[in-house]
This record gives C-alpha cells, sequence and structure tokens, in this order.
C-alpha cells in the first residue's frame, strides 16, 4: 500500500522537473516561475513547494543534472597538459558560465557556502576534483610533485570558479574562458624547472 503513494510522489517530482526544464530552456533561468511551473505540470502551486522549498532549491535540482551530465562527458577525455585539461573543461562552462543565476546557484549550492544539504551540486564539486586527480595521476613528471594530487585538484577547482568569474566581469570578459583557465593551470600544475 506504501508504495503507491510514493510511486505518485517520484512521478509528480519527475514531472515537475520535466516543466521547469521545459520552461528554463525557453526562457532561460531568470525568468523561471513557480507557478509556471505548478501550470505546465498540471499540479497546484503547493505541489510545487511541497517538493522545493523555494525557486533556488528547483533550479538546484535542474543545474546540479546538468553539471553531472557533464561531468559525464568529460570522463571520456584522457587530457595530458594543461591545454587539453582546460578544452576537458568545456562541458562544465557549458553548465556554469550559461548565465549568472546558474553561476549564482552553483556557488550557494556548492558546499562552500555552508550549505549543509549535499545536493547534486556539492557532489558534483567532489566528483569534479575526484576526476581531476584521477587525471593527474596519469602525467608522471608532467605534474608537480612537491604537493599532493588532491590538492592540485582542488586547485584547478578554484581556478575554474575564477575564470568562470572573470567571464561575468566587463573588465576580463574578453578572454576566451578556456585559454585564460590554460594560463593558470599551467602556472598551477607544471612543475619547477
Amino acid at each position: 500500500m506504501s508504495r503507491a503513494p510514493q510511486k505518485r510522489k517520484i512521478e509528480t517530482h519527475d514531472r515537475l522537473l520535466t516543466a521547469a526544464r521545459s520552461l528554463s530552456d525557453l526562457n532561460g533561468y531568470d525568468a523561471l516561475r513557480m507557478e509556471e511551473v505548478a501550470l505546465k505540470a498540471g499540479v497546484a502551486k503547493g505541489t510545487v513547494f511541497s517538493h522545493f522549498a523555494d525557486k533556488d532549491r528547483l533550479l538546484s535540482a535542474l543545474i546540479g543534472a546538468d553539471l553531472h551530465a557533464a561531468l559525464d562527458q568529460m570522463e571520456q577525455a584522457a587530457p595530458t597538459d594543461p591545454r587539453s585539461l582546460a578544452d576537458a573543461h568545456e562541458p562544465l562552462f557549458q553548465v556554469a558560465a550559461r548565465d549568472r543565476v546558474s553561476f549564482d546557484i552553483i556557488l550557494r549550492y556548492s558546499g562552500a557556502a555552508l550549505e549543509t544539504d549535499l545536493g547534486p551540486i556539492t557532489q558534483s564539486f567532489g566528483r569534479h576534483m575526484e576526476i581531476v586527480a584521477g587525471w593527474l595521476s596519469t602525467w608522471g613528471d608532467a605534474v608537480r610533485k612537491d604537493i599532493d594530487l588532491e590538492l592540485q585538484a582542488e586547485g584547478v577547482q578554484a581556478f575554474m570558479v575564477q575564470v568562470i568569474a572573470l567571464n561575468f566581469c566587463a573588465l576580463h570578459s574578453s578572454t576566451e574562458i578556456t585559454d585564460r583557465f590554460e594560463t593558470y593551470l599551467s602556472a598551477w600544475l607544471t612543475p619547477a624547472r
């Protein structure tokens, strides 16, 4: 008996995400309204709020799914130097630098803002560091040995956030995001000669 309500709740949750995805693809994240999500999903507005406390939580679910899809793509890469590492991040840049709203949601739900909910965005940050550390472990002498791979991966992630932020800055937006990222990666990862 308890399985039917659970199944309905999952189906409703999926319908809400599908409706929100459709609306945000059409009009952008900033224009997304909970009332429109409810209408498109065929549910009451209160139902939306019973699944997502607010618009930011709904967006974090959408963007978190996009981040994990980008990480799935990235896992297929095998970068061997700073340039190919920067290029391998293109799927993440497509999601995180889509607009200011997505970048803001990513920052707020990354875990860096003392968010206690380890939702999909927070999980994507951990997964990203694991992927990068795995790549760096194959670089041999082409990567620094004076600091461990986890710290290097954390630095890569910090520079990734920095280049996305600069992408939204009028003073720095003229440089391609992957070019700026490569500059940071070369300085951070390349061993001193």
